[in-house]
């Protein structure tokens, strides 16, 4: 549809624009100040070592870093994505150069401290609903810098304060933190607007996820049944993020 055609083009335009920016070393308009991480946290009642929970929206090409603070998750900072590589929909395959969607997790041992792209954590690509599918492909990352071939790149001065806030996370307790990867908001205005695309379906799955969240501001415990994600209500007094696991 030309609503479409408009969004594929202000993406490649973002991308474009987002790796000037990153090559003569200038801040992305939307990044938060990232000198005044402590007075930041202070400001939500946060610190590091709460639990954490990102989510990542390739047609806005931003990732959120929530956390808890009480029995929820607040919103703490919202960060632009440098750039990403292949096309809205999930990944199929080793070599398609597709950054995938869907649910992870992340635990201690998916980090890399010392990544050819300063520094990085594995989304555990393929997860046990992309097995199911036979899809292929590893070390699909978020990660810093500006190029990807499959990953989500965030620059080196944004991915080292979300590295600052999620191992502080993992290292006070939480096993893993979920990462959730949407298209684009799962909103029943854009799923309209994408009605007929080849992906709507796995859309709309990954959607009862995105609304449960939305709903309670907690990570939804996430099963796979059938081939299909089931989103059911996350443990409000958990810190970890649940596991995947087949139903």
């Amino acid at each position: 549809t030309g609503q479409q055609r408009r969004a594929r083009a202000q993406m490649a335009f973002r991308h474009i624009n987002r790796q000037i920016y990153d090559a003569n070393k200038w801040s992305i308009p939307g990044t938060p100040d990232l000198t005044r991480l402590s007075e930041r946290l202070q400001e939500k009642g946060l610190k590091r070592g709460d639990p954490v929970f990102l989510r990542l929206f390739k047609r806005d090409m931003v990732l959120e870093l929530w956390m808890k603070h009480g029995e929820r998750f607040v919103l703490f900072a919202t960060y632009p994505i440098c750039t990403w590589s292949g096309q809205l929909g999930p990944k199929q395959r080793e070599g398609d150069h597709q950054a995938p969607e869907g649910f992870y997790t992340v635990s201690k041992s998916q980090l890399n401290p010392n990544s050819r792209w300063h520094r990085a954590f594995d989304l555990g690509f393929p997860n046990l609903f992309d097995r199911a599918y036979g899809r292929t492909g590893g070390y699909l990352m978020v990660h810093g810098g500006c190029s990807s071939i499959g990953c989500y790149a965030m620059t080196n001065p944004v991915i080292d304060e979300i590295w600052q806030l999620t191992t502080a996370a993992l290292n006070n307790g939480q096993e893993r933190f979920a990462v959730h990867v949407f298209p684009f908001h799962l909103d029943n205005a854009h799923l309209t607007a994408y009605r007929g695309n080849p992906w709507e379906p796995f859309w709309r799955e990954l959607k009862s996820g995105y609304d449960l969240f939305e709903a309670q501001r907690v990570p939804p415990q996430i099963n796979i049944c059938n081939k299909h994600y089931v989103a059911e209500p996350g443990d409000m007094a958990a810190r970890s993020a649940p596991a995947l696991r087949m139903a």
